[in-house]
């Protein structure tokens, strides 16, 4: 009798998680941090040389901001996801574009798609369209794919879909990585 009662809580327990909105996001929100430092990857000078087309602002290469904290995001027009995720990411921009450089990559698109798309909803956020290669280490598998490397080229977050970037823990989480 005990042990169906247990498992019955687990079910619950998993089933709120699942279905009630926001739930997974503040778990994730809590202990994703501690979980992806501990596990970090590092960018390699390799992987940060990819020549970058700016499309609202001068082009340039990855190279160019390492050693800085780095919010990167591939993304495309076409991707409802991404087009979801970009107030956020604008709200973001304008908090902490002093502490951390913004690059936000446009994949599979036209360069007239994005600068209409930007224009019509008067983003400022930077957006580049890759000119060379770009490192497996780093290249997306799904859109859209967000990365926050440290000043050591650690990723120090990975995310592959669309989320809220202006997030108070998010915000949090940046002031903690630029010290």
């Amino acid at each position: 009798m005990k042990k169906n009662i247990i498992y019955l809580v687990l079910i619950v327990v998993i089933g709120v998680i699942a279905f009630v909105p926001g739930v997974k996001e503040k778990l994730q929100d809590t202990f994703f941090p501690i979980a992806t430092i501990e596990n970090a990857v590092h960018v390699s000078d390799e992987d940060y040389d990819i020549d970058l087309q700016g499309i609202n602002v001068p082009s340039t290469n990855l190279k160019a901001f390492k050693g800085k904290a780095v919010f990167l995001n591939f993304w495309g027009t076409w991707c409802p996801p991404c087009r979801k995720e970009w107030p956020s990411i604008q709200k973001l921009y304008d908090a902490r574009k002093d502490k951390v450089d913004f690059v936000l990559i446009a994949m599979n698109d036209q360069e007239d798609a994005v600068r209409k798309f930007l224009k019509e909803n008067n983003y400022s956020v930077p957006v580049y369209i890759a000119q060379s290669p770009i490192s497996e280490k780093i290249l997306p598998k799904v859109f859209p794919t967000t990365y926050l490397l440290d000043k050591n080229g650690r990723i120090i977050i990975k995310e592959d879909a669309s989320r809220d970037w202006n997030s108070e823990s998010a915000n949090q989480f940046i002031d903690s990585i630029v010290k």
